[in-house]
């Protein structure tokens, strides 16, 4: 049976750029899901960090069959459940608890917590953690904090996330424990409220070009 990070790595399938979204109003999730998708990011986090958040996970997981649609900023075992329930396929959160670990473990859904110090990783480590999310990473020493864990932390791989640009992203990619960077740049806010969908799925296919 693969573990929780086999599975995560396999829904995310090699994908260099996970598009971290955050939905103001729900009629757009469903567009904007198809059009990063159609520009090859098919893997999408809607964060909760909005009153229709999970509206949006349940209609993206509905109605957009080539979508792999994940909810982040889950703080607590009961959003955990929640965004589950929606139909999320994994779930993100900004750090790392006893009651976030305790609901994965429950869950068929993969937990991708956030970590930044070596306690923290090594904590997720121990709770068969091998995938995390690195954040903030810009303001936690970014590139630099991420080579330094590469050597006594070698069997654990990373998602930055947090001051991610087109302009840094292949930088961190080139890094070889980082397996993919979550940001916003593919889904500009301006554009999404335009409903400009073909811009959008532009900037997704350029950024499905990033490789290590």
């Amino acid at each position: 049976m693969p573990s929780k990070t086999e599975k995560l790595l396999s829904l995310l399938n090699g994908q260099p750029v996970i598009p971290v979204l955050k939905i103001a109003n729900v009629a757009d999730a469903v567009p904007l899901a198809r059009a990063l998708a159609r520009g090859g990011l098919p893997a999408i986090e809607i964060t909760l960090r909005t009153a229709d958040a999970l509206e949006a996970i349940r209609r993206v997981a509905a109605e957009v069959e080539d979508a792999i649609v994940g909810a982040g900023t889950i703080l607590d075992a009961r959003q955990f459940d929640e965004a589950a329930a929606a139909g999320s396929k994994f779930i993100v959160s900004p750090g790392i608890t006893s009651q976030l670990l305790a609901a994965a473990k429950d869950s068929a859904v993969p937990l991708l917590p956030g970590a930044i110090t070596p306690g923290e990783i090594m904590a997720a480590r121990e709770a068969g953690l091998r995938f995390l999310k690195f954040f903030p990473a810009e303001q936690s020493g970014g590139i630099a904090s991420l080579k330094a864990f590469a050597s006594p932390l070698a069997d654990v791989k990373f998602c930055p996330t947090g001051g991610i640009t087109g302009k840094n992203a292949a930088d961190y990619l080139s890094l070889p424990n980082v397996i993919c960077v979550g940001g916003s740049w593919v889904a500009p806010d301006d554009m999404v409220k335009a409903g400009k969908w073909d811009e959008i799925e532009a900037l997704a296919r350029e950024a499905s070009k990033l490789r290590k």
